[in-house]
């Protein structure tokens, strides 16, 4: 049988490369057509410079090769990293992929090189011959958001190369996926998303819908070369990979479908422009890869887990090739203008991505719940959060196991506290407002984080994934272990280090430009309402969390972090009430708001109302700490109970006992000595 199978496996891995060519072949054919199709190839008009042929076509090739060699590297990294079994130190088969990760970042990065210097001719209209100086290129870098876009990617691949090289421990390599996965994102806040006018929405879908790209295509591929090249560990990559591209599915099509959405004006520009109908074959290719997933997953993962791999690879030669067509399909769309109203937008509206919202008036402020700007990240995020909790509250269910139902409802209300928060009218007025602004910032902060850690997802997690057999490679239970045990969680549960992040955050972000620079960006304020969230999460975390962490302090010792952290959330807020300078005065600047007259009120009410929300939360914190103290002093109390009445010899009150009785005996020993000298 090894004699008769050898030929075979060397056939399979001799066509390996000429499929992979083929592949990206296919991807650039057909991004040469749609942009054919699509319009972006039109002929010069007379009078008007022209960037010439070469640019025109070149550019369609040079994002594609970009495309592939992102896609290949990200692949290569996250079965290094994911998908082969391994420890601290990486095995000679992830040290083999680690360098085709380097080569495909290296090819990236020449792409990605190639891309920009196109892209520069093609902006300015000129032949490639014209734009090719170093001064040309830096003033592109420097003043261009595209620019800085290439320029950004160009540095994530190269650096992702230079990390391939030489590392032998899972730890750098995880590294270089991170960095590979950063230097995916910067083309999502330049181009066509980041003009359109809903650019919030269509910048955050975007930047989903290329990683969950990524991780699909890129994924799939090097699966399909372990099992091609026969490695020993094709199954289990094959069956790590399964639900991952399941995730990665919804993502982009979820993602898809909002970029539509924003990107065109009405439902009929759908079967009536270039553009909604490469949207349509887009679709129709990502229906026909989810249904091969399905047909992967029902039909040829069982057999490559018994070693037969024909099918399984037959099967995924096909839907690379439909991958490769859609990834050129992909390109080819970015390439072709988008049908679009003939309204003006506003500078205003630039910046904020809507329109400016009408004056907020008094009580009962009717527009924060009228108001509504969808945001996918908190949208797609809670969602999944959602289903993810309750599908190991299903599994913990059907197995018999009990899970508190207030848990459940603290989790879920929690998530839409979150909803409410980030796409509600708090979240337009609070780019508009900086009251509503801090109330934002407060109700993520010191509410639903609460909310979310009092539903316990890690102990749930942990009960609803089944352990690792022994011997296998670690499953998601025990790389989840491993993280809340972690050095980096350890530092950063220490109650100092989360009381500092907590409390210093806030005047590190108000009380220098950092506050300014992050409301001009979408990315920026993006970051800053996570950041918010994920430091409350942390504090509260450590002190009412009912999940393990690697450091516990006693009931006392939280109640004594909380009470000492508090007075600097006070002193917080009374600096904002009584502060005469205006924070982020160059951002309100920019906006054209005729119904707000006293900038400074609108201050002095965001420190009114970070003071009078924070009171309310800490009293609740200080309730639940309490209730907890006693919950685990009755345990405590039970447990002892529970060793008397079995007497097994390990009674604390009668170890006790004794312990002091030992140290009765020994001073009466020590003491026996002296008193008879004394006698003498």
């Amino acid at each position: 049988m090894a004699t008769e199978a050898k030929p075979g496996g060397v056939r399979r891995l001799s066509r390996l490369p000429l499929v992979l060519a083929g592949a990206t072949v296919c991807a650039v054919a057909v991004a040469l057509a749609m942009v054919q199709a699509g319009g972006g190839a039109s002929t010069s008009v007379p009078g008007l410079p022209d960037a010439g042929t070469v640019t025109v076509w070149g550019l369609p090739v040079a994002r594609t090769l970009t495309d592939v060699g992102a896609v290949a590297t990200v692949g290569a990294l996250l079965l290094v990293v994911v998908l082969l079994p391994g420890g601290r130190r990486l095995t000679a088969t992830q040290l083999r992929y680690l360098t085709w990760a380097g080569a495909a970042a290296a090819s990236w990065t020449v792409a990605a090189a190639l891309a920009m210097v196109f892209t520069l001719a093609d902006l300015f209209a000129q032949p490639v011959g014209n734009v090719l100086s170093a001064a040309m290129l830096a003033d592109f870098v420097a003043t261009d958001a595209q620019g800085r876009s290439y320029a950004l990617m160009i540095g994530a691949g190269a650096a992702t190369a230079t990390f391939c090289v030489g590392v032998t421990t899972a730890r750098w390599a995880r590294l270089a996926f991170v960095v590979a996965l950063a230097g995916l994102l910067p083309p999502a806040f330049s181009g066509h998303s980041a003009a359109s006018g809903n650019h919030d929405a269509a910048v955050t879908s975007l930047a989903l819908h290329l990683l969950g790209i990524a991780v699909w295509v890129g994924g799939l591929l090097f699966v399909l070369v372990v099992a091609a090249r026969r490695e020993e560990e094709a199954a289990d990559a094959a069956r790590r990979f399964s639900p991952l591209a399941a995730w990665a599915l919804l993502a982009v099509a979820a993602s898809g479908i909002v970029n539509a959405v924003v990107r065109l004006p009405s439902p009929e520009t759908l079967f009536t422009s270039a553009y909604g109908l490469m949207v349509i074959a887009k679709t129709v290719a990502l229906a026909a890869l989810g249904g091969i997933g399905w047909w992967h997953r029902r039909r040829t993962l069982p057999t490559l887990r018994t070693g037969r791999r024909r099918a399984f690879v037959q099967l995924a030669i096909g839907e690379l090739l439909l991958m490769a067509a859609a990834m050129g399909l992909a390109v080819g769309l970015s390439r072709t203008p988008a049908p679009g109203p003939d309204t003006s937008v506003s500078p205003t509206e630039e910046l904020l991505g809507f329109p400016m919202p009408p004056e907020l008036g008094d009580f009962p402020w009717t527009p924060l719940f009228t108001q509504w700007h969808f945001d996918p990240l908190f949208a797609f995020g809670t969602a999944a959060a959602a289903l993810l909790y309750l599908n190991g509250v299903r599994k913990l269910r059907a197995r018999g196991d009990r899970w508190p139902v207030g848990r459940t409802i603290s989790w879920l209300l929690g998530l839409a506290v979150t909803v409410l928060t980030t796409m509600s009218g708090l979240a337009v007025y609070g780019k508009v407002l900086f009251s509503v602004h801090m109330g934002q910032h407060m109700i993520l902060a010191m509410t639903v984080p609460i909310l979310l850690v009092l539903g316990a997802p890690a102990t749930l997690a942990l009960r609803a994934f089944p352990a690792a057999p022994k011997g296998e490679p670690d499953g998601p239970r025990e790389m989840l272990l491993k993280l809340l045990h972690s050095r980096y969680v350890r530092l950063l549960s220490n109650p100092v280090v989360a009381s500092l992040l907590f409390i210093g955050s806030a005047f590190v972000v108000y009380y220098t430009s950092l506050f300014e620079t992050l409301m001009g960006s979408h990315l920026g304020h993006l970051f800053m309402m996570v950041h918010f969230l994920a430091v409350g999460l942390l504090f509260f975390w450590v002190i009412i969390g009912v999940d393990p962490g690697p450091r516990r302090p006693p009931h006392l010792g939280r109640l004594f972090v909380l009470i000492l952290t508090m007075p600097f959330h006070s002193w917080f807020s009374i600096s904002l009430m009584s502060s005469s300078a205006l924070i982020g005065e160059g951002w309100w600047s920019l906006l054209d708001r005729p119904w707000v007259e006293e900038p400074m009120d609108d201050q002095y009410d965001a420190g009114a109302i970070a003071w009078a929300t924070g009171d309310i939360p800490v009293l609740i914190t200080t309730i639940i700490l309490a209730i907890q103290w006693i919950r685990a002093d009755l345990r405590e109390a039970r447990r002892v109970d529970r060793q008397i009445e079995r007497g097994d010899g390990n009674d604390p009150l009668a170890a006790y006992n004794a312990y002091l009785a030992g140290l009765h005996a020994r001073d009466r020993r020590t003491a026996a000595p002296e008193t008879a000298k004394k006698e003498t």
